[in-house]
């Protein structure tokens, strides 16, 4: 088992406030959100500008309006709500593309209103335990990175522990962004068992005294048995040291995947006990609609978005900045 001392030092790598400004001004996070969700907020728009040129607002514009948010994964609940307002509101009449993204992000909104929760790290539990899971090139790993330099600069320490100990890579790549985030880092040889590895480092982070430590784990996927029943042995070994943790556990989901996204939620949930989602790789599709569809069907806390490879790429779950994004919106002015 190796180990690296913790540094002490908080990280600043320059991240700019990731939070919109009250005048709706685009802040550095908002573009990246903006930029990262264009090939959805595309696909969106297109399809919008697409049907309202061809004739005024009937039902048959409403329908293919309603299928084109279906077909960018909004998810047939929400599309249908948004084709509902449509209806209501500006039946029969002129509208504009700009007016139906307004209808959209406002529905979007509200269906995303009630899972963006960031995650919060309760100091009275510490260590406080999160366990990162998801499927073979997720991005748990990097999504581990960027969280302990978020956690860093907000002046936590931190220990990460390479559970996944089938891949080398895997081991060596979280190694390189404890030294770069300054947090301490705890590893076996590869083929270990992630068991023994996580109650090391429990133990470990207990006797260290440390704020957040956050688990690796071996990417796996949602419809072999034998891989879950080995994420389950880790989570009643973390249980023997702290019978409370982990006190998070963090779903990562490739956006890119679509569909096959509502599939690993729902059995990752059931065998694992899931109580948060980071989506990533909304830059990588133009189907990132499709996180609106896991909220209306699993009603699942978000925790984070990612939305690049860059350390800043990553941050707390806004509803209204993806509502405002997806739709090709600037941000809000309230």
């Amino acid at each position: 088992m190796t180990a690296t001392a913790d540094r002490d030092t908080g990280m600043n790598d320059g991240t700019a406030e990731t939070t919109e400004t009250a005048t709706g001004a685009a802040t550095p996070w908002w573009q990246r959100l903006a930029a990262g969700l264009k090939r959805s907020s595309s696909t969106i728009g297109g399809a919008i500008a697409d049907v309202i040129a061809k004739r005024p607002l009937d039902e048959a514009t409403i329908e293919e309006i309603e299928d084109a948010l279906i077909r960018a994964d909004l998810g047939a609940e929400t599309a249908g709500r948004i084709a509902t307002e449509l209806r209501y509101g500006r039946f029969n009449t002129s509208i504009t593309a700009e007016e139906i993204k307004e209808v959209v992000a406002a529905e979007v909104e509200k269906a995303l209103a009630g899972v963006a929760q960031p995650l919060a790290i309760d100091a009275a539990r510490r260590p406080f335990v999160i366990l990162v899971a998801g499927v073979n090139g997720s991005g748990k790993t990097t999504t581990i990175g960027k969280l302990a330099a978020r956690l860093r600069r907000e002046g936590h320490t931190v220990m990460l522990a390479a559970g996944d100990t089938f891949r080398a890579a895997a081991i060596e790549q979280l190694k390189i962004w404890a030294d770069r985030t300054g947090a301490t880092f705890i590893a076996r040889d590869a083929g270990a068992d992630p068991a023994g590895l996580a109650f090391d480092a429990l133990v470990a982070a207990k006797a260290r005294n440390i704020d957040v430590l956050l688990i690796d784990t071996a990417g796996r996927l949602q419809n072999r048995a034998e891989l879950m029943g080995e994420l389950q042995k880790v989570v009643r070994v973390i249980k023997k040291v702290d019978n409370s943790a982990p006190h998070a556990t963090l779903l990562v989901l490739d956006a890119t995947v679509g569909q096959n996204a509502l599939s690993q939620v729902e059995i990752f949930k059931k065998d694992v006990g899931i109580t948060g989602l980071a989506m990533t790789k909304l830059d990588g599709t133009a189907r990132g609609g499709i996180l609106v569809a896991i909220a209306a069907k699993f009603n699942m806390p978000v925790n984070y978005v990612g939305v690049g490879e860059a350390v800043e790429d990553l941050a707390p779950f806004s509803a209204r900045d993806f509502a405002r994004a997806i739709a090709g919106l600037p941000p809000s002015s309230s």
